[in-house]
């Protein structure tokens, strides 16, 4: 039976699945609109595409480690609750492994990839959602490579709330890579160095010093080397190696590297929800809103 786009449009009103999930589902079913959202239900499809309005802002991230490859992600679900569940961390460190193993260019293509037990990794998670009962979602992930004379410094804290993953060479000390991340988990920094910092951003935060300081009634002519003085602190602010290492602050990040004969060579700092705006139900005022309706 030939499917019409008719009928994906009412699957897809009964069970608010995807139009290719349900294209695929009358497709299995040959047309039957029952055994289709019965597909769709079987597959954790239909039940997961009805939370797919809700927003999920916990979760955890992870790293994994393989020889000279390793990949940082993070996974969300809408409650920290569920993050300490067994059976999501299991999705997690599996996603990881497939990830780590396929190296996909991005999520949308990891989504489409077929896991070792046939699935896609979109269906896969979707199994997870059915069984778990929350939206949970792959938001992100980053692969990095080392060479041979180099090291992964990989940490997480509070169990996977912030996970960093580190790169240095000169050294195959993995103790010293994690004391690096530590210390990205704990100050949060943008770059490695300063020479990261693009001639926008310095140029931007110049003006707004200088314009800071003429406001604070500073004679013009002091004002540029104190803008200079304040473009320190700046950099000190967001670049790894001008920092005050966490664990010595009477000394910076840059020279405890050099004291292990090492160079940062780059690192990845995730938070789990950062970026997603958390919804804040108000109940009063949604029961006045439907009141006034």
């Amino acid at each position: 039976m030939a499917v019409t786009a008719q009928m994906v449009k009412e699957l897809r009103e009964k069970t608010g699945a995807g139009m290719m999930d349900c294209k695929k589902a009358l497709t299995e079913t040959d047309g039957d609109m029952d055994k289709a959202i019965d597909y769709l239900r079987e597959k954790g499809i239909a039940k997961a595409a009805k939370k797919g309005d809700r927003i999920a802002a916990e979760g955890l991230t992870s790293i994994e480690v393989s020889g000279n490859e390793a990949v940082i992600l993070e996974v969300n679900s809408e409650t920290d609750f569920v993050a300490k569940n067994e059976g999501f961390q299991t999705l997690v460190k599996e996603l990881g492994a497939h990830l780590l193993a396929k190296k996909p260019a991005n999520v949308e293509e990891a989504l489409e990839q077929k896991m070792d037990n046939g699935s896609t990794v979109s269906e896969y998670i979707n199994g997870a959602i059915a069984k778990i009962g929350e939206k949970l979602s792959l938001r992100r992930f980053e692969i990095a490579t080392k060479e041979d004379g180099d090291v992964f410094g990989a940490y997480l804290h509070m169990g996977g709330r912030i996970g960093v993953l580190s790169v240095l060479g000169g050294t195959t000390d993995a103790d010293v890579a994690k004391d690096v991340a530590m210390h990205v988990a704990a100050v949060n920094p943008k770059y490695v160095s300063r020479d990261q910092v693009s001639s926008e951003e310095v140029e931007h935060e110049r003006e707004v010093l200088t314009q800071q300081a003429l406001n604070e009634g500073k004679p013009e002519n002091i004002v540029a080397k104190m803008v200079e003085g304040r473009l320190g602190k700046f950099f000190e602010d967001i670049c790894l190696l001008d920092q005050s290492f966490v664990k010595d602050p009477d000394q910076k990040v840059r020279k405890f590297v050099e004291s292990k004969g090492a160079t940062v060579k780059s690192f990845v700092r995730y938070e789990v929800g950062e970026g997603i705006e958390k919804r804040q139900d108000n109940f009063a005022e949604e029961v006045m809103s439907q009141v006034k309706k």
